[in-house]
């Protein structure tokens, strides 16, 4: 299929984009890497009035660091994030989950902050963000505003974005240097949406978050309480009184199963 009619505009600059949002009464679509938003657009799942392309807005790019965090700007594609040092010195679960976010082709042109406002519930980087204690920035008509992950993905396909808001840059604090990490995810295929997938921090400040299992990556309190008791004790403890989502392929039941193994091995292997 083809895609609607729709208007183009290429904006300068975040005020310009959230302008231009704000003057279309609800009928534009910011466009960033469109890995996501194109083939939506192609199917007809969405018919946007107007699509404003964020490409030449250079503030939204870029790593850096800024004190104890690292900014990881919302334009930066998976593939900066990939191989560069600044996370790889300091944010080691993202350099290694974001070799999992599809395939190269796609990391060439996928954003990091396209992921998160996207919020698919079996995507690697809202986990990561969500582990990694990250705190999210945003601007629209109201102003600037800064949302943590444990409050910015409220379901399937659905975060604390206010109508018009732009996802700007995302701050995430230098872990712990005594911290831990493990990643791992289950697919059907090398490059699928995760089945059931894990971002775990160990040490100080432990934090397990699951993804694919629900409708918005899980954090698990009972797990990380379990942590400094073994990898058999976490498992067991893992979604305990957690609702888990089946799906085409298992059931409730058979991801929880999964998971727990999952993070079993993972945490046999850390330690």
């Amino acid at each position: 299929m083809k895609a609607s009619h729709f208007d183009y505009v290429r904006v300068q600059s975040v005020e310009d984009a959230v302008r231009v949002m704000a003057d279309s009464d609800g009928e534009a679509r910011f466009l960033a890497g469109g890995q996501s938003l194109i083939p939506a657009l192609n199917f007809r799942l969405d018919r946007p009035g107007l699509l404003i392309d964020l490409n030449a807005v250079t503030a939204l790019s870029g790593i850096r660091r800024e004190g104890d965090h690292i900014v990881i700007g919302a334009l930066t594609r998976h593939a900066e994030v990939e191989r560069h040092p600044l996370i790889a010195a300091h944010l080691p679960l993202l350099a290694e989950a974001v070799q999992h976010v599809a395939h190269s082709a796609i990391r060439n042109r996928g954003t990091f902050g396209g992921s998160l406002a996207l919020a698919d519930p079996a995507a690697e980087m809202p986990a990561c963000a969500l582990a990694l204690r990250a705190v999210i920035h945003v601007q629209g008509p109201k102003g600037r505003r800064s949302i943590p992950a444990d409050a910015f993905f409220e379901g399937s396909y659905a975060t604390a974005l206010a109508p018009g808001e732009l996802l700007t840059e995302v701050h995430i604090p230098l872990p712990d240097p005594a911290a831990r990490h493990g990643f791992a995810e289950l697919t059907r295929r090398r490059g699928d949406y995760a089945m059931a997938g894990l971002a775990l921090m160990a040490g100080p400040e432990a934090r397990v978050v699951w993804f694919g299992l629900a409708d918005r990556p899980l954090r698990d309190l009972g797990a990380e309480a379990a942590l400094a008791q073994g990898p058999h004790a976490a498992a067991a403890a893992a979604l305990d009184g957690v609702e888990v989502w089946g799906d085409l392929h298992n059931s409730a039941e058979t991801k929880v199963h999964l998971a727990r193994v999952m993070i079993r091995r993972l945490l046999e292997r850390m330690t």
